[in-house]
């Protein structure tokens, strides 16, 4: 809380009567707002800055000459643990790329710990130097057509409502749940009537989204098309352009984003790993490309900070002026959003800023319960009732699958795979010690010849999900995340070619973003050498494991028809 000395040393200090702590000297600053460039000096005391248009003097200063000051950015939905890195890694990670606060939803972790993983991020997000907001998951686990590791009810939720760094509840998934009523999802619903609540509502329109937009719900992140956005901006509700690792929605987003509507539209990205932010960046990524589509640029980086404050009641940040939370990226140029330096509750980041974070132990270190896998356990036998066989179609950058059929030769060991039509198996074995389930399938589109990719990211379960060729190579892929506590796998002929340890609840590694690059890239090499096709193998295998994403999905209790919500009989 600021006291009455510090005001009054802010009011002394934006006077211009004694000097600030931080002054940006001679920096061009955009109004998000009017679209106005200003040459000035941004004076900062403490966390605030208190002084604009006007020539300041300062303890320290930082050289603003020939580049422009944006409000700091705003990641508006994601989950940390998609980047694969604690909450302190990923705090390295996005601060240098102008991004200042974020608002996660830990449903990941949530869906392996429960309350515990909740509590976990709630104490990483006290002590990062990016400031972390946190939605309390709502659905965990997502359905009860899956096997979570954990189930939160409103009472679990309730103890975390009033903690600081909460500010609703986040992303509500099960829409079929709040369209029929759903009694457990009601009392979620009622209990955050006076906050925020986030909306996950793919393809949902006309007088089903007005129902499940009349309990209160005020975002979405799941349009995936301009006329889909346009309905949901037309009916009250703010739009979240996703520009992640595999959901990629801003090229059929960006024209929805103008003059009229940048109050109402933010940027976010959902999940996306450390190799892509490395290789393209954060949201500054998501900025210069929606400059590039043409897009009126103060408007963008108005969607950037403003308009996602706005949205999500964070009233002290978002503008560059006298009294607003001092969260500033100064950029070398507008239109490539090319960050030079950031500043963050008015301190610099530099390279020593990081040893200041007090630590926090990890959790979930023995989260992987699932016992070893022999590759019997993997033959799909043919259904006698069927002349074909259903398939998940998956498509590059979607998390939509689509439902396909394939017909299949059998031999002694049931189904086969057929890699010339691009169908291989999928299996999804649970991995929480609860029932030992594998549900089993078939999928195409990831293009292998031979091997097997595994994952125990999968979403939102975390189930172990494989895919591959020969049921040897799966069984061998799902007994390495076993053995290493979680993870990411690519098996051929018998052989680990590459993996990525995740012991951190079977979903984050304990070793800094830099290496975790590094796995990454090897991993990708790896499911090349298989024949993978696909730009982002191993998260788009996360997704197949997610049933509340159109159409046809994979769970741990079998093929699941999204649209129907029910098993594939």
């Amino acid at each position: 809380m600021t006291t009455a000395a510090q005001l009054e040393k802010m009011i002394k200090a934006g006077r211009g009567h004694e000097p600030a702590d931080l002054v940006i000297k001679d920096v061009r600053l955009l109004d998000v707002i009017t679209g106005t460039i200003t040459p000035t000096d941004i004076a900062i005391v403490g966390d605030r800055i208190v002084g604009t248009h006007a020539e300041y003097q300062g303890k320290t200063e930082i050289d603003g000459r020939n580049r422009f000051a944006v409000p700091g950015f705003i990641d508006t939905h994601l989950h940390i643990e998609s980047s694969l890195v604690t909450p302190f890694e990923f705090d390295r990670c996005v601060l240098p790329h102008g991004v200042t606060t974020v608002i996660c939803d830990p449903h990941e972790i949530a869906n392996v710990l429960g309350a515990e993983g909740i509590r976990y991020f709630l104490d990483c997000a006290e002590r990062t130097i990016l400031d972390v907001r946190v939605n309390l998951s709502s659905c965990v686990p997502a359905t009860a057509f899956e096997t979570a590791g954990a189930r939160l009810e409103i009472d679990d939720l309730l103890p975390f409502r009033d903690h600081p760094k909460v500010i609703g509840l986040a992303e509500m998934m099960n829409f079929p749940g709040v369209l029929n009523a759903d009694p457990g999802i009601l009392k979620k619903l009622e209990a955050f009537q006076n906050g925020h609540m986030d909306g996950h509502a793919p393809l949902l329109l006309g007088q089903d989204l007005n129902g499940y937009l009349a309990a209160g719900i005020r975002t979405d992140h799941e349009a995936t098309s301009a006329a889909e956005a346009r309905e949901k901006l037309a009916k009250g509700m703010a739009i979240l352009i996703r520009e992640g690792s595999v959901s990629k929605d801003l090229d059929a987003l960006a024209e929805t984003l103008d003059e009229n509507t940048s109050a109402y539209v933010a940027l976010c990205t959902d999940d996306r790993n450390p190799l892509d932010i490395f290789e393209e960046g954060h949201l500054d990524s998501s900025i210069r490309r929606l400059i590039a589509h043409g897009r009126p640029i103060h408007h963008v980086y108005r969607a950037a900070s403003h308009s996602a404050a706005r949205i999500f009641g964070l009233k002290d940040r978002g503008l560059l002026g006298p009294g607003w939370r001092a969260d500033i990226a100064l950029l070398d140029d507008l239109e490539t959003c090319a960050v030079s330096d950031v500043v963050t509750a008015g301190r610099r980041i530099t390279p020593e800023i990081w040893d200041t974070r007090e630590p926090v132990e990890a959790v979930g270190l023995a989260s992987m319960k699932a016992r070893p896998v022999a590759p019997e356990a993997f033959i799909t036998q043919p259904d006698p009732n069927r002349n074909e066989v259903p398939v998940i179609g998956v498509k590059p950058g979607l998390i939509l699958t689509f439902r396909e059929s394939a017909s299949l030769e059998t031999d002694e060991l049931g189904l086969k795979p057929d890699t010339e039509a691009d169908v291989i198996k999928v299996a999804v074995v649970e991995r929480h010690g609860i029932n030992g389930n594998i549900g089993r399938s078939f999928v195409k589109g990831f293009g292998l010849k031979r091997g097997a990719i595994a994952s125990s990211v999968g979403h939102d379960s975390h189930n172990i999900t494989v895919v591959g060729v020969t049921d040897d190579d799966m069984a061998l892929a799902v007994n390495r995340l076993i053995e290493i506590g979680g993870g990411f796998a690519v098996a051929d002929e018998g052989e680990i070619l590459a993996d990525l340890a995740l012991p951190l609840a079977g979903l984050m590694s304990l070793e800094p973003f830099e290496r975790v690059t590094e796995y990454l890239e090897h991993l990708r090499e790896a499911a090349k050498v298989i024949g993978c096709t696909l730009p982002e193998p191993f998260l788009q295998v996360a997704f197949l494991a997610l049933p509340v994403i159109p159409h046809l999905k994979m769970t741990d209790k079998g093929l699941f028809d999204v649209d129907k919500f029910g098993f594939v009989n």
